[in-house]
């Protein structure tokens, strides 16, 4: 049986990629520091597969064609799109998939009674390539990606997402063949994008302190009502990729995070969600 070993959440935003490469201001100096110490939490776990849980940017998927969750099977992923590597300098990369592990998801979540589409023709863009290039930067390891309609609204409740982090544990543990998995959440705390909120730090600090000490605290029923359509978009227009997270406390059954921190930066408060199944591995964090 495979060993989920690991679940993290961080942030995607493709201006880090240039922002952290030689960091002068303080802030993004601490939050490359950040991410590099998370980095050596993941490569202690020693993972053979990730899964990550995303949104698409509206590339391959939109208003009229969503589905509202879905896992990539396919064997390769081709990752970055052309605009990303002119715009924010991200490299072309490419994944290799696992498409065993992925359709085991897709068939484990549908018996669980949880409507999972699937595709083996995707690619994914930087809320994939981000997180990998940051936490696991050999690309040495095999992704699934599991995406979320967090985009086109309307969207499925909290609950849903909360439900959905729960279906991939049974299904992870339930995999019959040996697997160490990782999961990783990609996502955003308050984000503003285009409005008059935009590039002044959090748009809602309350927000991101509130939801932040939920997860410390392990209180998942809370974060689920603070989490309503209404309080994401107060908090800011693009906050409901968010939800990626709940995704993550459901994973591990909404246990109290190990480490969790918001670092401000100039963009946008930046995430670090992790909670470790091996109970010696928690002190590392």
């Amino acid at each position: 049986m495979s060993t989920l070993v690991g679940v993290v959440g961080v942030q995607h935003n493709p201006l880090l990629w240039r922002a952290l490469a030689d960091p002068t201001d303080p802030q993004l100096i601490s939050l490359r520091a950040s991410f590099d110490a998370c980095a050596e939490r993941v490569a202690k776990l020693r993972p053979d597969v990730v899964v990550v849980v995303t949104t698409d940017h509206l590339r391959q998927w939109f208003y009229d064609n969503m589905p509202t969750f879905l896992v990539g099977k396919a064997p390769w992923l081709p990752g970055t799109f052309p605009d990303e590597a002119r715009d924010f300098g991200i490299p072309r990369v490419e994944f290799a998939g696992d498409p065993a592990l992925a359709g085991w998801l897709h068939r484990s979540g549908l018996a669980q009674g949880f409507d999972l589409s699937a595709s083996d023709d995707l690619r994914v863009d930087h809320s994939v390539v981000i997180p990998m290039l940051f936490l696991r930067p050999e690309l040495d390891v095999p992704v699934v990606p599991v995406f979320t309609n967090t985009m086109a609204p309307p969207f499925a409740p909290a609950g849903r997402f909360y439900d959905l982090g729960r279906a991939l544990r049974v299904a992870i543990e339930s995999f019959p063949d040996d697997r160490r998995v990782l999961v990783i959440g990609s996502g955003h705390t308050a984000t503003e994008v285009g409005g008059p909120r935009q590039f002044r730090g959090s748009p809602s600090p309350e927000f991101d302190e509130r939801t932040f000490e939920l997860f410390r605290v392990g209180d998942h029923r809370s974060l689920l009502d603070l989490c309503t359509d209404e309080n994401l978009v107060r908090a800011g227009n693009l906050t409901h990729q968010f939800l990626n997270f709940v995704v993550t406390f459901g994973a591990v059954d909404g246990r109290p995070a190990d480490h969790a921190e918001v670092h401000p930066s100039p963009f946008s408060s930046s995430p670090f969600l992790e909670w470790y199944e091996d109970p010696a591995a928690r002190s590392v964090a």
